[in-house]
């Protein structure tokens, strides 16, 4: 993340939200920055809507490469992929705790004084229930 990505947030976040963001694992900051910089480019201004571009990802911890890779072919191929890992030791809380990261980020969220509809957002990111705002957030988070 450049200096002037992480000072330009300080525009925009209180300062609990801001703590959240830093204590994301590098990736998901820079995939946060990503969707927010999408969905900026589609016109939106909606700040709760870019915060949960921003934050969605907070649930996922600290949780590192492999994980990540075993749950994202466990997406693309089936449940017998994270399943057959579990077996390797430590894989099966990351696998949780990837598996149930939209409802933690929402709870995170919330704790940092975000509104209910940016939780919301966050809760249903990948079954948006909002037609217009989900589905934006979704196609951002897809692109990235």
């Amino acid at each position: 993340m450049a200096p002037a990505e992480r000072s330009g947030l300080e525009a925009w976040l209180t300062d609990p939200q801001l703590a959240l963001f830093d204590g994301m694992h590098v990736a998901d900051r820079r995939h946060g920055l990503d969707v927010v910089a999408t969905l900026r480019s589609e016109g939106v201004t909606d700040p709760e809507v870019l915060l949960a571009g921003l934050l969605h990802d907070a649930g996922k911890g600290r949780t590192g490469l492999w994980p990540r890779v075993v749950y994202s072919l466990g997406q693309a191929f089936g449940g017998w992929v994270p399943r057959a890992a579990g077996v390797v030791p430590g894989f099966r809380p990351a696998l949780v705790l990837l598996r149930d990261h939209a409802a933690t980020s929402a709870s995170m969220a919330l704790a940092a004084g975000c509104s209910p509809r940016t939780a919301e957002l966050i809760r249903h990111q990948d079954a948006p229930i909002d037609p217009h705002a989900g589905r934006l957030l979704q196609l951002a988070d897809e692109a990235n």
